[in-house]
């Protein structure tokens, strides 16, 4: 829908300014006094601000009176959108497939060369071919685990031609090994601390890997229970003094994201969800993004609901900022450590 008002620190303002190609597909914007709408990326000369309304689609630009600039075409698709699509026709084709493809085969299937390819789809997903592969069966790997199947079922279920390459990298994709994640963690060790931070009780969690939870609440002990929940047979050691420092490294990112968080993150998903978060770490403080300009970045609009979904999954408050994505509307929804939370993140980031 249309936003009828207007913001000078709005960051559609500077992608229309700037003429940014990364911008189209996000939105379009309409010139009042000429009747047409374009896409941000359009080189035609800036119309004055007060002149100017946004739309989330060309659809609704049209329903709205105006009509398709002739010069950037804002109606049909731009080369980077047809890169995305592309792009995301080889993800589906990489999730169904037995094995992993390889790059020359993918590059066939793209119709670019293999140097393009690897560019461009790192570009787009955030990761390369072979990681995104490599995270699509470490989500069959955890879903055939938590399905109840053995760790050697999960393994050639899940497309590995033999265990031993399987057990080369379980660390890096289960974050223990597969036997122990079956078992709801046992024998891991996750140290953790409980503060306290301007938006209530802060629970901050490690795992050998990283930073494996940042969670937000009221009770101090309802956070230690979910992450039992989570691993309820791992081995959570309460931290000493040194650990203690790093939570309030954490609490003041959490007071001042624009500092950042200089430390490692134990990131575990789907290679959906994790496509989601890379993205999501990559919109700068004060600005936003609705869940459906997440989806045409991932180069999938249909996908809104599953990228609602990556943002409820998140375990890692602030750090993937999934309080920066808003509905189209600008209105705020579906915070995992509820919606006055998420408004009082946005109110210090502005």
């Amino acid at each position: 829908m249309a936003t009828s008002e207007h913001t000078p620190d709005d960051p559609r303002w500077a992608a229309v300014a700037e003429r940014r190609p990364g911008a189209d597909g996000a939105f379009v914007y309409s010139v009042l006094t000429t009747g047409i709408y374009c896409r941000p990326s359009c080189p035609s000369r800036a119309a004055r601000p007060e002149h100017i309304r946004f739309f989330d689609t060309p659809a609704e630009a049209e329903q709205a009176g105006f009509r398709p600039c002739k010069r950037c075409r804002p109606d049909r698709r731009s080369p980077r959108q047809e890169q995305a699509a592309t792009i995301a026709k080889l993800c589906r084709h990489i999730e169904s497939a037995e094995q992993p493809p390889t790059l020359e085969e993918l590059a066939r299937r793209a119709g670019w060369s293999r140097y393009y390819l690897q560019r461009r789809f790192k570009a787009v997903t955030g990761l390369t071919p072979r990681d995104y592969a490599a995270a699509v069966r470490s989500g069959k790997v955890r879903r055939a685990l938590a399905a109840g199947a053995s760790v050697t079922e999960a393994i050639y279920q899940s497309g590995y031609n033999s265990s031993g390459r399987f057990y080369e990298n379980s660390d890096q994709l289960l974050g223990m090994t597969p036997s122990r994640y079956r078992a709801g963690g046992t024998g891991t060790d996750i140290h953790f601390a409980v503060g306290q931070c301007s938006l209530g009780a802060i629970l901050v969690a490690r795992s050998r890997r990283g930073i494996c939870a940042i969670s937000l609440g009221e009770d101090p002990q309802a956070l230690v229970h979910e992450l039992q929940d989570q691993f309820p047979n791992a081995n959570l050691i309460a931290g000493d003094r040194e650990f203690e420092q790093l939570v309030a490294r954490v609490v003041g990112f959490v007071e001042a994201p624009e500092l950042g968080l200089d430390l490692p993150l134990d990131i575990r998903g789907t290679a959906f969800q994790q496509r989601v978060w890379q993205l999501l770490r990559q919109i700068p403080p004060g600005q936003t993004l609705s869940y459906a300009e997440v989806a045409k970045r991932l180069g999938n609009p249909n996908a809104v609901r599953a990228v609602a979904g990556a943002c409820a999954a998140n375990r890692l408050a602030v750090a993937i900022p999934c309080h920066r994505v808003v509905r189209s509307d600008g209105g705020l929804s579906g915070y995992r450590w509820g919606v006055e939370r998420k408004r009082a993140l946005l109110q210090r980031e502005t």
